[in-house]
């Protein structure tokens, strides 16, 4: 058929997955870190407290003193490329390109900072994305993560005239495929090791105690990942939970105390791992093998070994290659 010459250009129809994380800030000083905790804690969904009691407190003691502090943890895990984060986001988006044929365009955001979700999604857009499936990148779910992401998503889509058709990316905390892959990254890593660990300590992100009794089914889903871990390991799996900030109660047990606690308790060697993490990042790298080490070591322990996340590995790129492949049935014909 021959268009008329004043028809607009006809994009050819493509399919879009976008990889999202949490965010990271666009630099390891004061400014951009502020800026970053700003958007983060400004979230409804991340802080559970109305906006009048909670906003003077964010703008004031928090924004005041905690990014300088959070400025030097990131300065300490920083790399040449950027954020790891956001490195290792990145990575894992050019490791998928092309893996679901020519006409899938597979992109990558941040739900705070930068590359944003409204950014992306109006560019896939733009190239022509008809159907695009959101991909958080969070095996376990949980409000303060994966439905933020959404939100930030469906806000955009509510702004479009012509929208494109979504799909969401369920949590995949038991899935075969996942835990196969986290059984092959842990195996690995405990083979390079130069001692056989006593315990492996699974720390997953900290979250309120209030989550859990609002219904989250983020505390049970971390706590069959370990299991399942264990299983396919024969390895038993500690659980604990890291990250706490203010003065609410979160899930326990933490994951400071109890390194400080098998310490005293005469464990030597210990392994952590972190399975509710898709990428390393500031908790994992400064919070878990930085000052998780000092605590374990400096309370009477000898060996301490931090095993990366599946980040851009073989064995997590094949995981998403297959979760994501499984999620575009019926968008795409795959071999």
């Amino acid at each position: 058929m021959t268009l008329p010459p004043d028809h607009p250009p006809i994009t050819p129809p493509r399919i879009g997955v976008l990889l999202i994380n949490l965010g990271t800030p666009d630099a390891p000083d004061t400014p951009a870190v502020k800026r970053y905790l700003a958007e983060f804690l400004s979230d409804r969904r991340v802080v559970e407290l109305s906006p009048l009691l909670w906003q003077p407190i964010l703008r004031g003691v928090v924004l005041t003193t905690r990014p300088k502090k959070s400025a030097a943890a990131y300065h300490e895990v920083w790399r040449e490329d950027g954020s790891p984060l956001a490195a290792i986001t990145r990575a894992q988006s050019d490791a998928l390109q092309g893996a679901f044929g020519a006409d899938v365009v597979v992109d990558w955001a941040m739900r705070y900072g930068s590359p944003s979700i409204p950014d992306r999604l109006e560019a896939m857009k733009a190239t022509g994305c008809e159907r695009i499936l959101l991909a958080s990148l969070y095996p376990q779910y949980c409000a303060a993560t994966t439905a933020t992401a959404h939100d930030r998503a469906f806000a955009v889509l509510a702004g479009m005239r012509w929208q494109p058709a979504i799909r969401t990316l369920p949590p995949y905390y038991d899935d075969p495929l996942y835990i196969d892959a986290l059984k092959i990254e842990l195996e690995r890593g405990v083979a390079s090791l130069d001692f056989e660990p006593e315990v492996i300590l699974t720390s997953f992100h900290g979250m309120p105690q209030r989550t859990l009794e609002l219904g989250d089914p983020y505390h049970c889903q971390c706590r069959k990942t370990a299991r399942l871990l264990g299983e396919a390991t024969g390895r038993p799996m500690t659980v604990s939970f890291q990250s706490r900030f203010g003065r609410a109660k979160w899930l326990e047990p933490a994951t400071d105390a109890t390194l400080e606690e098998l310490a005293e308790k005469g464990v030597k060697k210990i392994v952590v791992t972190a399975p509710g993490f898709s990428a390393d990042c500031l908790e994992t790298l400064e919070e878990v093998a930085m000052q998780g080490r000092d605590t374990f070591l400096g309370g009477g322990g000898t060996h301490f070994a931090y095993l990366p996340c599946l980040n851009a590995s073989e064995a997590g790129i094949t995981m998403l290659r297959r979760i994501l492949a499984r999620e575009l049935a019926g968008w795409v014909t795959l071999p």
